[in-house]
């Protein structure tokens, strides 16, 4: 596992990532049930495209100078956007790639990741 320091060891993004990924696994079941493989599938990608790009943000972050405050805001802004630009990649490649998605598990997954990704405030340091 990429190990992430974004904050004391980086164990929020560390949490926030296994959430994702949680929620990814139960939404490729329950797109499972609903729409057969190919929901599961879907359901799996979407969650997938946030769980690489959380990764990255906190990878990025991580290895950036953060001894200033403008350091620390330049790693925050290099960090937010490698995160965008591979959500967007990620999202084309799918979307042009895979013409059997469903798309209602593949953003339905997409979407609950992304607010996942944003309670990392909530993250409790332990």
């Amino acid at each position: 596992m990429i190990r992430v320091a974004l904050v004391n060891g980086g164990r929020p993004i560390r949490t926030v990532l296994r959430w994702q990924l949680y929620a990814t696994v139960v939404s490729a079941l329950i797109a499972a049930s609903w729409q057969g493989s190919h929901g599961a599938y879907s359901a799996l990608l979407g969650g997938f495209i946030n769980v690489t790009a959380g990764a990255v943000f906190g990878w990025v972050a991580a290895r950036s100078d953060k001894s200033t405050a403008g350091g620390a805001l330049h790693a925050l802004f290099r960090a937010e956007a490698s995160k965008v630009f591979l959500i967007a990649v990620q999202l084309w490649l799918v979307l042009t790639i895979y013409k059997e998605i469903v798309l209602a598990a593949f953003f339905g997954a997409f979407f609950l990741t992304v607010i996942l990704f944003t309670m990392a405030i909530f993250a409790r340091e332990r």
